[in-house]
């Protein structure tokens, strides 16, 4: 069995998906408390350190552990576009160097890095990689897309597949280990009517929130189901349909369901549980603590599973494959 070490861990979203591909996580790191405590309540095994990685020894870890694979997905805020013009926090950036001392003491032979794409546009980037190399890793430096993967959500991120036997993967070649079709946003909603929606038109409702109701209605029609999207750089007119997949979600409080009685449109937001859909971590992962807003957070800051399940899936194959020419 691959096993795995998992830093910048969050709710264990990256986690669900090598999971899903038969891999077994043995430690798991991050700073966040509501995060590490909900990764523990889904892989009680795993033993779980909610503590920032530079606070600890690697090299003690490494004498309890010792994984195939070390995934890591450091902190991605100060390269995110949807920061917007702020400026990007170098501290924060630098959290994927502190990858390193990691990568030495636990020599694992894999390593994945996942992080949002403007990472490279990072100065450091390049650092990051031949400091990899100098390893012996050989690094595929992918950008992948969660809706091809079988993921109801657009959600464009860079991975580094990193292996010390040289191996070459490709975009393409992970994309074709699933068989699975593609999913759209209409699949995450929850349409029982357990989440209370309020009319549209309410008097204390926000012009920008009316004007981007109005224009997806004026686009598509009266009495068709739609989503509002807030914050974040956007050329669609802040709406999008729920026969794509959705937008990108973030750990702000972005996507509302306009649905209609009658005549009459109303809005809710969407809740946790359709994010969770959303990021592709099936029905058996939890998000057991924290607020309605840690748990959105939560899935912003998470890496869809699917992605991740067939990264793992890769290295299983790569793996079995090494051992049957062994043979």
């Amino acid at each position: 069995m691959i096993t795995f070490v998992d830093l910048f861990c969050g709710g264990g979203l990256g986690g669900r998906g090598a999971v899903a591909a038969g891999a077994k996580p043995i430690l798991a790191v991050d700073a966040w408390n509501i995060a590490t405590d909900t990764y523990k309540s889904n892989f009680p095994e795993a033993e779980v350190i909610c503590s920032p990685i530079e606070a600890l020894d690697p090299w003690a870890m490494a004498k309890k552990h010792h994984p195939d694979v070390l995934l890591t997905s450091p902190e991605c805020t100060s390269h995110s576009i949807a920061r917007g013009a702020k400026p990007g926090c170098e501290r924060s950036k630098e959290t994927a160097i502190g990858i390193i001392p990691w990568i030495e003491a636990m020599e694992p032979r894999w390593l994945i890095v996942e992080n949002v794409n403007r990472m490279k546009k990072w100065g450091r980037h390049n650092e990051l990689v031949s400091s990899i190399e100098s390893y012996g890793y050989t690094v595929n430096d992918l950008f992948l897309n969660a809706a091809d993967f079988g993921a109801p959500q657009s959600r464009r991120r860079m991975f580094l597949v990193c292996d010390r036997k040289g191996s070459v993967i490709t975009q393409e070649g992970l994309i074709s280990l699933h068989k699975r079709a593609s999913k759209t946003a209409r699949s995450i909603i929850d349409w029982s009517g357990k989440y209370q929606s309020r009319p549209l038109y309410t008097s204390n409702r926000a012009k920008a929130t009316i004007e981007r109701a109005e224009r997806a209605i004026s686009e598509i029609g009266r009495k068709k189901d739609f989503i509002i999207v807030y914050y974040g750089s956007d050329y669609a007119g802040g709406w999008q349909s729920l026969d794509s997949p959705l937008r990108t979600v973030t750990t702000l409080d972005r996507f509302g369901l306009v649905t209609w009685r009658g005549d009459t449109p109303y809005l809710r937001m969407l809740q946790p549980p359709e994010l969770l859909k959303a990021m592709g971590a099936g029905s058996n992962h939890k998000l057991p603590h924290g607020s309605r807003r840690d748990k959105v957070k939560l899935c912003g800051n998470g890496v869809c599973s699917p992605v991740m399940e067939m990264i793992f899936k890769k290295i299983t194959l790569v793996e079995s494959q090494e051992m049957g020419l062994a043979c």
